[in-house]
Parts: structure tokens; sequence; C-alpha cells
């Protein structure tokens, strides 16, 4: 577990435990308590999800029972002691043997290397697993505070409607607005309303994936969120050779590479031993006890004997084995390339998809929403003076409105971005079957 902590550590900069006692129980609930008592960052969510969610303590089981096989794998075989009892013509014979596994025992150092490849490439996917409970943690986040700010905006929105509506009716009641413009202002006024409401609901579930992520319940549901997204980056940093990037740093490449060693280890094992598929030797020693008008004799030996046991391959001289082992590990060799060409294509794609969310999420608060902004006001001054109708001046602002929550939502989506970017590098963005796939052979 510690080489698992380090990598996630000197990544992420975020600390991991797998929780095995009360003390680092109440060690993770301690800072857990102190991070959400102030308000959340991204940062903060992260290490709440690293520290609390239980998925994740379940990958570290699961790399507990690898190392379990590991060390099994690294024994040499249990030998079988087995007793027979037989009475001839008044004489107890006991046999005893001591039966030992002697090809398992010379192929043991090769297990024993197989067993390493397998429980180091559990050790990456624990590792894969880690940074895939991070970017889920960071992506809710990001999903959760965008609502919110779209909800606030809205609520905005749907007063000064609400305020633009009333003063319709009011003027429409002294004949000053006609009956189409109230029922203008009423409609733009439940739209505006409408909008809001499925807002306030996106709110509620954003929060929820966000609470699923960081593993909480109960009185710690409380947590504070702040009311913005963080500001857009001037600029963003240069990013060179991506491919080349994440071939080397993909850390379910990496544990996929090394079921892959494994395999193939196995499949020269399987050749090196085709012909012979069992190999036993036993101790054989005998025992005999009899009986004289009721009285037990003193035991005597009867002999010693070794015995020898050879599977004989009469039908198919091992090939089936051979085949099957060759086969799977064909196919993981296929598997194994296809991920590495996906790897290179996600890398290319995040990369562009990360710099195209900036330029839009840039055009928006730089260009677009000062421009409506402009627009609002001057459609004001002119409806102000009668140079506009109501239907004019209602319809820019529909549009002001559409263009801020575009804008939330293109920053909401820059920062996604940059998770799935950083996530495309360094792994934890793929589906948990990648690295499984290739040591299944599937």
């Amino acid at each position: 577990m510690q080489p698992v902590a380090q990598q996630v550590g000197a990544t992420i900069g975020k600390d991991t435990i797998k929780i095995t006692s009360p003390a680092e129980a109440s060690y993770a609930q301690s800072r857990i308590k102190a991070l959400l008592a102030k308000p959340l960052t991204p940062d903060s969510a992260v290490q709440i999800a690293l520290l609390n969610n239980r998925g994740l303590q379940a990958e570290y089981n699961a790399l507990g029972l690898s190392e379990v096989a590991f060390v099994e794998a690294s024994l040499p075989p249990n030998p079988t002691v087995a007793v027979g009892r037989s009475v001839i013509d008044g004489t107890l014979d006991v046999e005893r043997r001591i039966i030992a596994n002697l090809l398992s025992l010379l192929t043991q150092p090769t297990r024993r290397a197989i067993g390493e490849l397998q429980f180091e490439a559990a050790r990456y996917r624990a590792i894969d697993g880690t940074f895939r409970t991070a970017v889920n943690a960071r992506k809710a986040y990001y999903a959760a505070v965008a609502a919110r700010q779209k909800a606030n905006f809205l609520d905005q929105a749907r007063t000064s409607a609400d305020a633009a509506a009333d003063l319709t009716r009011r003027l429409g009641e002294t004949g000053a607005a006609k009956k189409l413009d109230q029922a203008r202002a009423a409609a733009f006024y439940a739209e505006v309303a409408n909008e809001l409401a499925a807002a306030r609901l996106e709110v509620g579930t954003t929060r929820e994936a966000l609470t699923r992520s960081l593993g909480i319940w109960g009185s710690d549901l409380s947590y504070k969120l702040p009311s913005d997204l963080p500001r857009l980056p001037q600029r963003l940093p240069t990013q060179q050779a991506v491919e080349v990037q994440a071939i080397r740093k993909r850390v379910d490449l990496i544990a996929s590479r090394l079921d892959l060693d494994a395999l193939a280890t196995s499949l020269r094992l399987e050749q090196a031993t085709r012909y012979i598929s069992a190999f036993e030797l036993a101790g054989i020693s005998q025992f005999e006890r009899s009986k004289v008008d009721g009285i037990v004799e003193k035991s005597r030996a009867a002999g010693h004997s070794l015995d020898l046991a050879i599977e004989i391959p009469v039908f198919d001289f091992g090939e089936t084995t051979r085949r099957r082992a060759v086969e799977t590990y064909s196919m993981a060799v296929n598997r194994f390339a296809e991920q590495a060409v996906n790897i290179r294509s996600e890398a290319r794609g995040a990369y562009l998809t990360y710099r195209a969310a900036y330029e839009i999420a840039l055009a928006y608060r730089n260009k677009i929403v000062p421009l409506r902004r402009t627009v609002n006001e001057q459609s004001l001054l002119e409806y102000n003076g009668m140079l506009i109708d109501l239907f004019v001046l209602l319809t820019t602002f529909r549009e002001g409105i559409d263009s801020n929550v575009a804008a939330i939502d293109a920053q909401r989506d820059y920062f996604t971005a940059r998770v799935d970017f950083d996530a495309a590098i360094q792994g934890g963005g793929s589906g948990p079957g990648a690295a499984t796939r290739v040591a299944d052979g599937q």
C-alpha cells in the first residue's frame, strides 16, 4: 500500500490510506471533519473522497487479495500425508505416505515470478482506481458549483422579469400597455421561473452526485459550497507530445503490460511442462501389528519404499493446454495493442477538447457576455425613448439570459475538460475494465 500512497502523493498531491484499524479510521474522520468545516474547494473535495470513499477502500482490499495470492505463490507446495490400514489373518498392516508434488516444487521460482508480476499489476490498478476516485470527485464538484451559480443567476433574472411583468400589468390597467404586451411580459416571467425550477433541480442532483463521491452522510451532508466557479486562468500551459506522455505515464497501461508479462511467463511455463502435468514422489513406510491370545504384540516395521507417479500424456501430449495458453496470450497482446492505440487517441482528443473548451469559455467571458450587457442597456434606453417596443426588449433580455447561462456552462466545461485531460495523461479516466480485460485475456 505504501508505494500506492507515494505515487498518488507525487502525482496529484493528495494523501490516501487503507483503513485497517480504529486508529486509522479515527485519523481519517478527524481530517474529514476539519475539511468539511470550511467551504469545499476542488482540492479538499478530492482529499475527502480519497479518505472516505468506500469504493476506493474496496479497491485497496482487492490489492490486499492480490498480495495474499503472491505470498501463496512464493511458498513451496504443501506435502500430503496419507494413512492406510488393512487387516489380513489377524495382522494389522498400517501404511503411511508422505507425498510431495515435485513438479510444483521445481516450478515454484517461475510461479513466484508470475505472482510478483500480477501483484505489481494489481498495485497499478489500485493507483488507477485512486486517480479515478479523484477525477470523479473533482468533476462532481465543478458540476455542483456550476449548477448553484446558474440557479443564483436565474433567480436574479426571475426577479427582474417579475418586476417587468408587474410594471406592464399596471401600465395595462391605466391603458398605457396593450394586452399583447402584458401577455408577453407574463410569459417571459413564467419561462424564466420555469428555467429556475429546472436549475434548482440540477443543484440538488449534482450535489447528491458530489455527496456520493465524497462518501459522506448524516450530519456531514450540510457541507458548504462556493457560489461561483473559480476564475479561468490567464493562459494555458504549453503541452508537448501528449501522446508520448500518456503512453509513458498511464497507470492502467502499465498494469496491462505487467499482466501481459505474467501471461508470457505462464506460457513459457506451460510449454516447458506440456509433457509432464503431474510428477509426484511419495515416501512409504509400513508397520505390522498382530494379536496373540488377545494381547497386542509390539509393532514392527515391515519396510520402507519410494513411489514415483508421472502422468503420461497419451492422448494429447499437453497440446490442448499449450494451445489454450497460446490463444490466451495472443488475445491479451491484441487487447494491449488496442488499449495503447486508444490511449493515444484519448490523449489527443482530451487535449483538443481542453483547448477548445478554454477558448469557448474565454470568448463568453471577454466578448459575448459584455456585448450582451451592452445590448441590454441600449435596448432599455431605446425602449424608454419609445424607439423599440416591448417585444424587442423582452427578446433582447431573453437572449442575454441565454448567453449568461451558456457562459456558466462553458466555464464548467473547461474545468471538466481540464480534469479529463489530466486523466488521459496519468490515468483514472477510462473504464475499470481495461487492465482487467488484459489480465483475464478477454
